[in-house]
């Protein structure tokens, strides 16, 4: 059984920060990571535009060069890629954690869905988009209503309603009604969402003014049937005819995980795990938390350019217990 001093939890962004981190302090250390390489970039929608800019998504102190001005989903793959190649990180892709033990006062046994570790500590650095907040509503399971969006170009000239007004929900809009879909977006608060991108907020608010997009604001869903929708509006309930919902209603971490580790959330309705702010540790000793895990369902304050700081933080702390 493999023994090591870190156990990263997560090969995005800031897993492979904290990956980097343990390399320069001569710790030893691995990566896990249950899908591909920065698994929930590359589930990124293909045309997505960051909305930092690369100096701010770089890690390691290894330059993002773009040819944008605010770097592309295809961009960042090859970037977080060639990290991991440069550094020769210790990455295990493909592999999940299926549960966590404590040997003793300070050891941990990590089971995987591949083989077993031993490890003093432990990072969780899983980010949020794996588990999308669901609507809860008749007909979610339908095939017809994606959770997530990738490329435009299915969905061309097919009736689609759009759910939420976030920076996914605006895009998806855009760009499937330039590909010729019939588009209606479902909102539930009355205008679009102040964080939206300000290079795109003019856009969608023009598309609605001019009618191009539809929009019911202050509305839900309330049902989704194999060919229609039904949505709860001011003015009384409408059925919309209809091929596809995406319902692009945000995501959260996985708590599952989070309380598997024996971890306490905030007893509020944002869920947030709790830990130290200087050092990230929980409170498991040993454990640390790094990236946009930290926020529970408050996931819009946290990014890789102001959570990459977490990985010297956490590596820090450790380097002084040892």
């Amino acid at each position: 059984m493999s023994r090591y001093d870190v156990f990263i939890i997560g090969g995005g962004p800031i897993g492979l920060a904290c990956g980097i981190a343990a390399q320069k302090a001569n710790l030893n250390y691995i990566i896990v990571e249950k899908g591909c390489l920065v698994n929930s970039l590359y589930n990124y929608p293909v045309n997505m535009t960051f909305f930092s800019t690369s100096e701010r998504l770089e890690i390691g102190n290894v330059p993002f060069m773009s040819l944008n001005p605010k770097p592309k989903r295809a961009e960042a793959l090859e970037y977080y890629r060639r990290v991991a190649k440069d550094k020769q990180l210790n990455i295990h892709l493909f592999e999940k954690v299926e549960s966590v033990q404590r040997i003793d006062d300070k050891t941990y046994e990590i089971r995987t869905t591949k083989q077993n570790y031993i490890s003093t500590n432990i990072i969780v650095a899983t980010g949020f988009y794996d588990i999308p907040q669901l609507l809860h509503v008749p007909g979610e399971d339908l095939p017809k209503v994606k959770h997530y969006y990738d490329d435009p170009h299915y969905y061309a000239f097919q009736k689609v309603i759009v759910v939420g007004a976030s920076n996914s929900s605006v895009d998806a809009a855009l760009e499937t009604w330039r590909k010729g879909a019939e588009v209606t977006m479902v909102i539930r608060k009355d205008t679009i969402g102040k964080s939206v991108k300000y290079w795109v907020k003019p856009d969608i608010e023009n598309r609605i003014k001019e009618g191009s997009i539809k929009a019911c604001f202050n509305s839900n869903i309330t049902a989704v049937h194999e060919r229609t929708v039904d949505i709860q509006t001011p003015d009384g309930m409408v059925t919309l005819e209809n091929d596809f919902v995406l319902a692009l209603t945000g995501y959260h971490p996985d708590f599952n995980l989070l309380k598997s580790l024996h971890i306490t959330l905030s007893g509020d309705e944002k869920q947030c795990p709790l830990y130290d702010g200087e050092t990230m540790e929980t409170n498991q000793r040993g454990i640390y938390l790094a990236g946009v895990v930290c926020g529970g369902f408050d996931t819009h304050k946290l990014f890789i350019e102001n959570s990459r700081v977490h990985a010297e933080m956490i590596i820090s702390d450790i380097k002084k217990k040892i």
